[in-house]
């Protein structure tokens, strides 16, 4: 399989941590795709990934899955043993939840802030922005925080007793916090503390190296 990707990227980075939490790095082939210049909206991409976004995983038979949630359903299941995504209904439910309140309320909403409130990407691809929504959505982020940090005072990962899907969403989300310097309020002291022991999990603090070979 190969994964076409940005190592330091928070999108890909959840992806990454999903393929280290799985142990699928020697079946994987990592292929850059430089943000920074714009590949990812060059149409030889765009016959990849009609959103122009990424990562997208490739599989050998020419088939492309692009979405960080759809990638690592597929990644968790290869197995017969999920581990990431739920193994019943219940958790299932739960997890993809907290995932997509994960996205909207943190993850995308800081990605709207760094392309319209901050320089982004550069002049060649921040070709609109618009300063004052981005900033609503920075505003939006700060407050999802505040949800994220209730949710954990009440349990140790973010769907429940155990590290899945929705963990690696929010660890994407403060990955982003931290590159466009949007810090996580210290009174958010049960969102600290489980951060820095997401910090420690190998899949989180190699996530960028391991597209060295294998």
């Amino acid at each position: 399989m190969t994964i076409h990707d940005w190592s330091t990227g928070p999108y890909p980075a959840r992806v990454r941590i999903a393929v280290a939490e799985k142990n699928l790095r020697s079946r994987i082939n990592f292929v850059s795709v430089d943000l920074t210049k714009g590949e990812h909206k060059k149409p030889e991409f765009l016959a990849k990934n009609y959103s122009g976004t990424l990562p997208v995983l490739e599989l050998d038979d020419g088939t492309f899955i692009a979405e960080c949630t759809a990638i690592t359903e597929y990644l968790d299941g290869l197995d017969g043993s999920p581990t990431l995504t739920g193994a019943t209904s219940r958790e299932k439910g739960l997890i993809h939840m907290m995932s997509k309140r994960a996205e909207l309320e943190l993850l995308d909403a800081i990605s709207v802030y760094f392309h319209h409130a901050t320089p982004g990407l550069g002049p060649h691809v921040e070709i609109y922005q618009n300063a004052e929504w981005g900033f609503r959505q920075r505003d939006k982020a700060l407050r999802g925080m505040a949800y994220f940090d209730g949710v954990l005072k009440k349990q140790p990962f973010i769907a429940g007793d155990f590290f899945s899907m929705a963990d690696i969403t929010v660890i994407g989300g403060l990955i982003f916090a931290g590159l466009v310097k949007l810090e996580v309020p210290a009174e958010y002291e049960a969102l600290h503390a489980w951060y820095a022991r997401m910090n420690e999990r190998p899949s989180v603090k190699n996530r960028v190296t391991m597209s060295a070979p294998a």
